[in-house]
């Protein structure tokens, strides 16, 4: 049996795939990059612990820059037909007034608004494109055990994978990519610090609500005292809703009880009263999303790198997370592309894509937590009377127009290159 903790070379037993790379995960960074890599003529096999995409998926909302990458796959008019909802930008209310109006349309078209697309109609249609391609395995149902590695300071050679039935499956691979995620177990088994960081004083409650005729078209932030509940239309004719509680206080609300809960949310969203009494019956119908950030120690090691989430953990202001596992997809692609083409995937052939990724996620972590900070109050009428100043700036100046396209496209965006692709098939919704 292979032990989780596993990290010598194994005896192959059961099955045993060869590949080029790895990518353990198939999440937006993790199928994303599969795709880049396969039109370049690279063998991938991609594992994902799930089957089907039954699984719980938080993140939804599309930045601007997360759109074109998509577009430059193909990839985001097929996803978007499969159903989605546009929205024009982000708003900060206080009992309906509003405090904050980031409005995406003055963004350049095409990419001049958000959309809200449920992950699995993402995922279906990166999945359907790289199923397209040769050189693609995927291997449903896996779960990674164990890297490959004649010694823990030697370079990964691949991954030892458990399927459904527990036999073990080896995939020998030049590279491995962790794209699993937050608790990326590809990160723990190399003995990697995740480096989190309690930056946020607040958790997330995630509900949703079938809601026709009640579309607002907006990200909304609704303030009430020291707490915060985001609303935003999502497909098909639904409210997602994020009800932000204080860290760790999670314990404390199921205590109160779901009566409660109820009259709580209701009264901070008076226009969806009703929706909230009939649709939130129990704590089952909550999902508690434990907001922290990290910056792993190592990103890139001989063999071995880690993507998106895996790498740097953000919180849900802004909506960044997608967006930057993208980039991060886009950015890594051509540096793997090079490595592999001379058989040098090592740490140092790897470097460039930590080095340009990683200050790009320490920027948004300064700006979630400054965000937060404004997002949440405190600090008496001087400070309240400063937010309000700034909201302005934000809403009305030139210098608005500019912090919105660097919150939309992220600070050093990235752009596919497609020119990496020998043969290249897209269906571009420009």
């Amino acid at each position: 049996m292979i032990r989780e903790t596993l990290t010598t070379d194994t005896t192959d037993t059961g099955a045993t795939v060869d590949t080029d790379v790895c990518v353990i995960g198939a999440g937006p960074a993790g199928l994303a990059l599969t795709l880049m890599l396969l039109r370049s003529g690279v063998r991938v096999t991609l594992v994902e612990r799930s089957t089907a995409f039954r699984r719980e998926f938080h993140g939804e909302i599309l930045q601007p820059g997360g759109q074109r990458i998509l577009d430059e796959l193909g990839i985001l008019a097929g996803a978007a037909a499969r159903g989605a909802a546009r929205l024009r930008g982000f708003q900060v209310l206080e009992q309906e007034r509003v405090l904050l109006d980031i409005d995406y349309g003055r963004l350049p078209a095409p990419y001049d608004h958000l959309l809200a697309l449920p992950q699995p109609h993402l995922l279906e249609e990166l999945l359907a494109a790289c199923e397209r391609l040769p050189g693609f395995t995927l291997l449903e149902g896996h779960r990674i055990a164990a890297l490959r590695q004649k010694r823990p300071d030697s370079p990964c050679t691949g991954a030892v994978v458990n399927g459904p039935d527990r036999v073990p499956v080896t995939v020998r691979a030049q590279v491995v990519v962790g794209a699993d995620g937050r608790f990326s177990k590809t990160r723990a088994l190399a003995g990697i610090d995740a480096g989190r960081r309690e930056s946020f004083a607040h958790d997330v409650v995630w509900f949703s609500l079938h809601a026709p005729g009640r579309a607002t078209g907006q990200v909304r932030v609704h303030r009430a005292a020291g707490s915060a509940v985001l609303v935003h239309d999502t497909h098909p004719d639904r409210l997602r809703i994020g009800w932000t509680l204080p860290h760790g206080g999670w314990r404390a609300v199921v205590r109160r009880g779901i009566e409660d809960i109820r009259w709580e949310l209701a009264e901070v969203l008076p226009q969806y009263a009703d929706l909230v009494h009939e649709q939130i019956t129990s704590m089952a119908d909550l999902t508690l999303l434990d907001v922290f950030a990290s910056h792993a120690g190592e990103w890139v090691r001989d063999g071995l790198v880690l993507l998106g989430d895996s790498a740097h953990t953000h919180g849900p202001i802004g909506a960044q997370g997608i967006n930057l596992a993208l980039q991060d997809a886009a950015a890594l692609h051509p540096v793997l592309v090079s490595a592999l083409s001379d058989g040098e995937p090592t740490a140092q052939r790897l470097a460039p894509y930590r080095d340009r990724r990683a200050p790009a996620a320490a920027a948004v972590h300064r700006m979630q937590v400054m965000q937060a900070r404004s997002l949440f109050g405190g600090g008496g009428a001087a400070a309240a009377f400063l937010r309000a100043r700034a909201a302005a700036v934000v809403t009305r100046t030139p210098i608005g127009a500019k912090i919105t396209r660097k919150v939309a496209h992220g600070h050093d965006p990235a752009g596919v290159r497609t020119d990496l692709f020998p043969v290249l098939h897209v269906n571009r919704s420009l």
